[in-house]
């Protein structure tokens, strides 16, 4: 759903440009028509529900196509499945319904009856009555849709002619369901010729519809491979010396009453990036090379698909305003909110502001506007949800954390697996081996840690259970960190210590550890703790330096 937005928003917009155009002819007032086609009934009435009822899913801002809204008692936007039967409140009444939207699909672009000689409507076989029974207007019951969100019950027997935008939100296994639901938009709504005796042009617009079907292939059947040996890996009773403990943190609890703030130095930023959320798609008329790909080379006209009507209905500061409210709303729910909204709501949107402008990078040709799209908007919500503190500078209690109330801490002492990997043999670990996820990186970091003079005790946070609750993309996700390390200090420190090259969840993970280590630290129970990142194995030792005060 949330990658949705961008490409409805694209071909809505040009949509709503193209219906300007076609009201300017008299003599034809039909719309063109919208389709959008669902992978399943329960993604298809979240769609219609968002675009004709203005019901937007949690976390997604509103569609703003004014014309797919049904209101007023005009019908925009149907949505064409079994789901819609079933869903009939009255059980006798499912028939007359089905026969009700044959009806309404068969006369999607028709404004009128054919008539006899005396000017009379000719209603189909059965209309007349079924109108009356539901008591329901006689004119084609499809003339006024502009939008049909579908499943798959228009891949046959239908016939429109003033399809322009398809879109499609679901796989296609088969080259046929491919060319049958473009064969929607294939129609020709006017067959006059022009001055120059061929006909006019008419192109219709689709997205996510492929024309070519890769084939799985099955690999070869081998040899058998070899028995890969397998390591025990566990505690070791004489050495509990260095037995680590450490808390496990489900979640966190917060009593801010008045004053909210975000933690401005550790708060992830969010980069508007067009090279994975596209705001600009090149189009053409289908163009085939010789290797049977589609292809932009050819004869055919290259339009440009933006999101410029989009972006002219949108002011920023009314950006900011539905960004504040979606967070609002979004914070208030939680448990641990018992800040009024009318209090919190202000201080969100001078929140919002200040992080537009210094944590939001925009790569041209994205715009910042683009914040009000989804995937963009809910991740921009979930960040700040996820950032928001109590203002302990305005004399708010700190937030704590909520410890997993059917396990107790978690300890060394548990690790008890077997793995397939090369471990390698330490020192200053309560366990027999040190299993690395890597060839050489985390090896080497081990060798830094165990030969480090500040170190009293590490372990290697693999088969430990030690994770850092965080939310990405919608989903609760575990973060496990590499190592913990007990420092020489006084007062003692637990150092958590991630040794990373590229990661693109760094920055929200580095939040989240920092979230818990502010929370624990707090809480005061299990001591003091630190976390710390570093990108060169090299850097571990003077890392392990400067946090122990060595």
């Amino acid at each position: 759903m949330k990658y949705a937005h961008h490409p409805i928003a694209m071909l809505g917009g040009l949509w709503e440009k193209e219906t300007v155009d076609w009201a300017k002819n008299e003599a034809d007032p039909r719309p063109p028509v919208f389709i959008l086609v669902c992978k399943n009934t329960k993604i298809a009435r979240a769609i219609y529900e968002w675009l004709a009822e203005d019901k937007a899913p949690t976390g997604i801002p509103s569609a703003r196509v004014a014309g797919f809204l049904n209101q007023n008692g005009q019908v925009n936007t149907i949505r064409v499945d079994t789901k819609v039967i079933h869903e009939t409140d009255v059980e006798g009444a499912k028939g007359d319904e089905v026969r009700w939207m044959r009806f309404t699909l068969d006369t999607v672009g028709k404004t009128g009856w054919p008539g006899d000689r005396q000017g009379r409507p000719l209603y189909p076989e059965g209309f007349e009555e079924l109108a009356k029974k539901l008591e329901r207007p006689l004119h084609p019951p499809g003339r006024d849709v502009r939008c049909i969100v579908s499943v798959g019950m228009l891949t046959e027997g239908w016939d429109c002619n003033t399809v322009t935008h398809i879109i499609g939100l679901r796989p296609f296994m088969s080259q046929l369901l491919c060319e049958q639901v473009v064969g929607r938009g294939l129609r020709r709504v006017s067959y006059e010729l022009g001055k120059n005796g061929h006909f006019t042009e008419e192109v219709a617009k689709v997205f996510g519809v492929p024309f070519e079907v890769i084939p799985f292939k099955a690999n070869p059947q081998g040899a058998a491979p070899p028995r890969v040996k397998k390591y025990h890996v566990h505690a070791i009773p004489e050495k509990a010396e260095y037995e680590i403990q450490f808390p496990r943190v489900e979640g966190y609890t917060q009593g801010i009453r008045n004053h909210v703030t975000v933690d401005w130095a550790n708060v992830p930023r969010m980069v508007l990036q067009p090279d994975l959320i596209p705001p600009k798609v090149d189009m053409k008329g289908l163009s085939i090379s010789d290797t049977g790909r589609l292809s932009l080379a050819g004869p055919n006209r290259l339009d440009e698909v933006t999101l410029k009507e989009y972006r002219a209905r949108m002011r920023l500061q009314e950006l900011v305003f539905d960004l504040a409210k979606g967070l609002t709303k979004e914070y208030v729910s939680q448990p641990q909110c018992h800040v009024p909204a009318h209090v919190l709501f202000p201080q969100l949107v001078r929140i919002i502001q200040k992080y537009m402008a210094e944590k939001v990078e925009v790569r041209p040709p994205a715009d910042l506007k683009d914040l009000g799209l989804a995937p963009y908007y809910p991740w921009l919500v979930e960040i700040l949800t996820e950032n928001i503190r109590p203002d302990t500078a305005g004399g708010e209690a700190p937030e704590i954390p909520r410890y997993e109330s059917s396990r107790g801490p978690g300890s060394t002492a548990e690790v008890d697996f077997w793995t397939s990997r090369e471990p390698r043999e330490v020192v200053k670990c309560h366990l027999n081996y040190v299993v690395p996820d890597t060839q050489k990186w985390e090896q080497a970091a081990a060798y830094y840690i165990d030969s480090h003079d500040a170190v009293d005790a590490f372990v290697k946070n693999s088969g430990l259970g030690f994770a850092i609750p965080y939310l990405h993309n919608g989903q609760m996700h575990d973060y496990i960190p590499d190592f913990i390390i007990r420092l020489k200090s006084d007062p003692q420190v637990h150092l958590i210590l991630e040794t990373k090259g590229y990661d693109e969840r760094e920055e929200v993970k580095a939040a989240a550890a920092k979230r818990w280590v502010d929370a624990v630290n707090s809480d005061g129970s299990y001591g003091k703790w630190r976390y710390e990142l570093v990108k060169k194995t090299t850097d571990v030792p003077k890392k392990i330096s400067e946090v122990s005060g060595a």
